[in-house]
């Protein structure tokens, strides 16, 4: 099977990637699933490869289904006990202990308000309990995760988040030569952005939603024309 063209229907056995694991181990991201010694389609799309071991379906989805390990958007939408509610587009309510953030203690806990954005990564997820976030990675410090201020906040199609998380995505490198910019970008469809000023900040994110249905073989053709998006 060409993994990198290859459509696969949900329930569909992929003895492509059962191979390669026999020699190494692979990673299944959205998609798949492992049962036993198999893996099978659990959506429907083209099967995409990325070296060494990496495998997922791309999938055109709505609500985002949350994984362990995701990083997302989130909106708090208020306080319940020593937990903060947060919304991250799935079909539940995220829940994230304000002990999940950098040097935060029983005295010193975040200010976080209805409204707010954070960046976080989900750390427990599962059809049985609520998405659980953390803002801190495995040594306890924030990285790039935590609140999000100012700046300018949108959603997207999730293809599109995957899209521009890809390890040295070309759109990045091209509106990087363009502007300044800071940028955080979700697996749940939402984008957070912030340059210099309102203007580029604003220029920014109709570039990026010029790339909202492009594929993995067009947005390389789509980067040449970001300047003049950006000009506009």
């Amino acid at each position: 099977m060409d993994s990198g063209s290859a459509i696969v229907m949900p329930g569909e056995r992929i003895t492509s990637i059962e191979e390669v694991a026999k020699e190494k181990r692979v990673i299944l991201g959205p998609g798949l699933r492992r049962l036993d010694d198999t893996v099978v389609a659990s959506k429907a799309g083209p099967l995409r490869h990325k070296e060494p071991n990496t495998f997922w379906i791309d999938n055109y989805q709505r609500r985002y289904v949350p994984a362990r390990g995701d990083l997302v958007l989130g909106i708090i939408k208020g306080k319940a006990g020593d937990l903060y509610r947060v919304d991250i587009g799935s079909a539940d309510i995220a829940s994230i202990p304000y002990l999940a953030f950098e040097a935060a203690t029983k005295k010193n806990r975040p200010d976080l308000n209805p409204g707010d954005i954070i960046y976080a990564r989900v750390l427990n997820a599962s059809a049985d309990i609520e998405p659980e976030l953390v803002c801190v990675n495995s040594n306890g410090k924030r990285g790039k995760l935590g609140l999000l201020a100012d700046g300018f906040f949108f959603k997207c199609t999730l293809n599109l988040g995957r899209l521009l998380l890809r390890e040295n995505c070309p759109a990045l490198a091209a509106l990087t030569r363009e502007l300044a910019y800071e940028i955080a970008i979700g697996v749940n469809g939402r984008i957070w952005v912030k340059a210099n000023s309102l203007r580029e900040t604003m220029a920014l994110s109709n570039a990026i939603l010029t790339l909202e249905q492009a594929g993995y073989t067009e947005i390389d053709k789509i980067c040449d024309s970001l300047s003049d998006v950006l000009q506009a």
